[in-house]
């Protein structure tokens, strides 16, 4: 049977590499996108705020991505609100993913596949192997 300790260690290293992989993600999304978007369609835009995609470019760069990044150091380094700061950051991509949906529409198979990385992350911050006992905890 495998130790409590090591079953945390793996569920914080499984929820640091998702948002290391997140974080990447978005940086290279909003990198193409402040450089131009070039083979994306202006037409997605039509009837959004948005003339170009360098606003939500520079949001998915820096909020998106930067957030990501800032959450996976804490969660690899455990500091003590990495779990708080990963539901967080869960509910931020669901938000940007429902927003970007309302603004243009369904055009990507990666939409879904963040919403469902989002529930995942959340999921994996609210898990039970993250929260410890303190009685054992404070016996030991």
């Amino acid at each position: 049977m495998m130790k409590p300790e090591l079953k945390e260690r793996i569920m914080r290293l499984v929820l640091g590499t998702i948002l290391l992989l997140v974080a990447l993600s978005a940086f290279g999304g909003g990198y193409y996108g402040i450089a131009g978007a070039k083979d994306i369609p202006l037409e997605w835009l039509e009837g959004s705020p948005f003339s170009s995609y360098l606003i939500p470019s520079l949001f998915l760069f820096i909020c998106i991505g930067g957030f990501a990044l800032f959450s996976a150091v804490l969660t690899f380094k455990s500091e003590a609100k990495y779990r708080l700061l990963a539901f967080s950051f869960g509910i931020l991509i669901l938000l940007w993913i429902i927003m970007q949906l309302w603004i243009i529409g369904y055009v990507s198979g990666l939409q879904p596949a963040i919403a469902i990385t989002g529930i995942v992350i959340i999921m994996l911050s609210r898990s039970k192997m993250f929260i410890r006992n303190k009685s054992k905890s404070q016996g030991a």
